[in-house]
């Protein structure tokens, strides 16, 4: 430590420096008192120029010789003379209460009332308000009972406005539904529809109903099985819809009332049929649809439905488990029940539906409905119609999808 050459703070490393005669600038800058003697404001002279520091020989010599030296040689100190602010006096402020934290304080009436205004025109469109008011007259109808029901249970109102309106976007969206045909069905008068029947769950039917309707403006009143009228919640609203119980008395009441009639022959032998055996045509039972048509004198038009049978593709069923229940089968499809409720949602096929030709019965002899070759004869032409017109809209579908 003897030999070894000490370089203080403030040198740099230089040689040659900090020899111990006199502290450097650098080292002299640090030293408290020349920081302090340096933050003292300069006098001014009567010229008004301003005069260099006067705090001693040590830091007028120090001065000239840090003017003296390179300025990037040794760091200037700058000083910094604080600046005192006036303190205002305390104010006495109210405590805040709850009252004045509320979420609706302080916001006028006028206002939420616009930006309700501009949600509904938002949702509803521009004609907002005479929805609106149509929808508070349809519940005051309601609560007083001022709507009108059939006799057989239709309900118009409801059927127009809740379940058409449900099914439309399915049919249009999710089926992508193709009718033709249309031209077949009168605009008037009693009439006879007969389809096919298939899909696992009777979704034809709604489909059929919701088409028929937005395209020529009149209600299919469907024909049902005991089954469907045994159900809790659908029986209800299969009344609602214009359903009603597939018998001969009540089929010839409503054709004889002007009324378009629909009827599935096939039944749940329709319905259920598994997938290998899709778009063939099943029993159309003993042509009690026919005799009712033959009797009350209306056409009868045949209805081929194509995209029905790939909703729920039938690959299994329980039957023993169905009788438990008193079902007449337990489907098993490729999703349920192995997905669960997700399997329950259909699939997305391409569906068209044509309307036939009518078949007219006007023309024929007073008591033809009591001749049994003729009214299988009848029943005979009516599904091979379907059948063949089938076989055309498979040949000219794209794909199932498509």
């Amino acid at each position: 430590m003897g030999d070894a050459e000490i370089i203080p703070i403030g040198t740099r490393g230089r040689p040659g420096r900090g020899t111990g005669k006199q502290p450097s600038s650098a080292a002299r800058g640090l030293a408290p008192g020349a920081r302090s003697a340096s933050a003292k404001p300069a006098p001014r002279s009567s010229a008004g120029s301003t005069a260099g520091s006067t705090a001693g020989s040590a830091g007028t010599a120090a001065a000239k010789r840090s003017a003296q030296r390179p300025a990037h040689d040794e760091p200037q100190a700058t000083a910094q003379v604080p600046v005192e602010h006036p303190v205002e006096p305390p104010v006495d402020r109210p405590a805040a209460t709850t009252r004045d934290r509320a979420p609706m304080s302080g916001i006028p009436a006028s206002d939420w009332l616009a930006a309700i205004q501009h949600g509904a025109r938002e949702v509803f469109g521009e004609q907002w308000e005479p929805q609106l008011a149509s929808f508070l007259a349809f519940l005051r109808r309601r609560v007083t009972g001022d709507y009108l029901v059939d006799e057989y249970g239709f309900d118009q109102e409801v059927t127009e406005r809740f379940l058409m309106a449900t099914l439309r976007p399915i049919a249009e969206k999710w089926f992508r539904i193709e009718v033709r045909g249309v031209e077949n069905i009168p605009t008037e008068g009693g009439a006879l529809v007969v389809s096919n029947h298939s899909g696992t769950i009777p979704v034809d039917g709604l489909m059929t109903l919701v088409s028929i309707h937005d395209h020529t403006g009149r209600f299919l009143r469907p024909l049902g099985a005991d089954l469907v009228f045994r159900l809790p919640f659908v029986s209800s609203l299969a009344r609602k819809s214009g359903a009603t119980l597939a018998c001969a008395e009540d089929a010839e009441r409503m054709l004889t009332s002007g009324e378009l009639v629909g009827v599935w022959p096939e039944g749940f032998k329709g319905i259920g049929k598994p997938y290998s055996e899709r778009y063939k045509l099943q029993r159309f039972g003993r042509g009690g649809f026919v005799a009712a048509a033959l009797r009350t004198g209306v056409p009868i038009i045949p209805l081929s439905v194509v995209g029905a049978e790939e909703i729920y593709p039938l690959v299994g069923n329980v039957p023993s488990l169905a009788r438990l229940l008193g079902l007449p089968y337990l489907p098993i499809t490729p999703f349920f029940p192995a997905l669960g409720p997700l399997g329950l949602v259909p699939l997305p096929s391409k569906w068209l539906l044509e309307f036939g030709e009518p078949i007219r019965t006007d023309e024929l002899d007073v008591g033809a409905a009591d001749d049994p070759m003729l009214v299988f004869n009848v029943t005979d032409q009516v599904r091979e119609t379907i059948q063949q017109t089938l076989y055309t809209l498979l040949m000219q579908r794209e794909s199932v999808f498509k």
